[in-house]
């Protein structure tokens, strides 16, 4: 399943994007040799991240300036807390961690600056700005998910693997694709790459997509 034009085109200019989606932790996911007390502490801190997250969806709702656009939006805030978070709750609880606990964790520096970042670019910005920031996490785990149900060699995190291979999550990452490619069409054109705003985009993108990298280190330092 695709991801967009959109999308493709600014993955495919954004050098740090292998270095995410291939990370030692995201190595470690696929081989079993993540340590246990790494990953419940990425998934304590990916809590509080989605938390932010889903509000910066719900904000996508307000900047949208169609039915469509304020749908496909509000579909991925359903998803964020209604599916992916509750892997986290699930996972969690079965350490003996429960979902108070979560919603009181401290964020780390990795986090906060993220997430603020991602916010940043809705309030300052229109729908476009926002969506480059959120495109990174949204396709980079679809990407993820899709490589290391094929090349995992361990089942040790097969439930985390298996959420974001699932073709429900293929069909997230389809749908904010498809977001994506008409926000730009409505807004700069079908041929988007000949406007000033373009390189902007490609830039927002490419420091949230540093932001998840900084995210996975974060993740090997519990």
């Amino acid at each position: 399943m695709t991801y967009g034009k959109t999308f493709a085109a600014w993955r495919d200019n954004t050098p740090v994007w292998h270095a995410y989606t291939r990370h030692a932790f995201v190595q470690g996911l696929g081989d079993g040799t993540l340590p246990p007390e790494a990953f419940l502490h990425y998934l304590k801190q990916d809590y509080v991240f989605l938390i932010h997250f889903s509000r910066a969806w719900a904000l996508a709702i307000t900047k949208a300036d169609t039915v469509e656009e304020m749908r496909l939006a509000a579909g991925t805030v359903n998803g964020l807390i209604n599916e992916e978070i509750a892997l986290h709750i699930k996972t969690c609880a079965a350490a003996g961690i429960d979902e108070a606990t979560l919603f009181a964790t401290q964020e780390r520096q990795e986090n906060l600056a993220y997430t603020r970042y991602v916010l940043d670019a809705g309030h300052s910005g229109d729908l476009l700005d926002l969506l480059a920031a959120l495109a990174p996490c949204v396709m980079g785990y679809g990407e993820i998910g899709t490589h290391l149900a094929t090349a995992k060699s361990s089942d040790t995190y097969a439930d985390w693997i298996n959420t974001y291979a699932s073709s429900e999550y293929q069909q997230v990452c389809h749908d904010v694709g498809v977001l994506i490619d008409g926000a730009v069409a409505r807004r700069i054109g079908d041929d988007p790459t000949t406007s000033p705003r373009w390189a902007r985009l490609q830039t927002r993108f490419a420091m949230a997509t540093q932001l998840e990298v900084g995210f996975w280190d974060m993740g090997l330092d519990p």
